[in-house]
């Protein structure tokens, strides 16, 4: 296994996912995206890099973005006839966003990452470890 190649798609996939943390909390409260709606939070879904089969064969590659999909219920509508984007009823349509749930999610990506660091860090020195007791 090539601890450094499956850390470092973590850090890819975990920092990918950092972003799309931020960009659902930067449009928290947005109403309107160019070209017209509102916007969409979205989700980022990871998995291996490699079928299943192959992991029990030990070819353990390390993991990708399988996909990044909208959230079901994505938009909450709220009550203000004197918003200038409110529908004819009075409603305005916001992005339906969890506040504290994605900055639970961002700790949790943020360990993740930190994670990844620490074991590209550790193998890095048993590589030098092991190429000094070479010598």
């Amino acid at each position: 296994m090539d601890v450094m190649k499956i850390s470092a798609s973590a850090l890819d996939v975990e920092g990918q996912r950092l972003q799309i943390i931020a960009l659902n909390l930067a449009n928290m409260n947005s109403t309107r995206v160019t070209g017209g709606g509102s916007f969409q939070p979205l989700r980022l879904y990871s998995g291996p890099n490699v079928p299943f089969g192959a992991h029990l064969n030990g070819e353990a590659q390390g993991v990708k973005v399988v996909s990044v999909e909208p959230m079901e219920n994505g938009v909450r509508l709220a009550y203000e006839p004197n918003h200038p984007d409110a529908n004819d009823r009075g409603y305005v349509a916001y992005p339906n966003i969890d506040h504290a749930g994605e900055m639970t999610l961002m700790i949790r990506t943020s360990r993740v990452y930190e994670a990844n660091l620490a074991v590209l860090g550790i193998a890095h020195q048993m590589y030098n470890r092991a190429l000094e007791m070479a010598r």
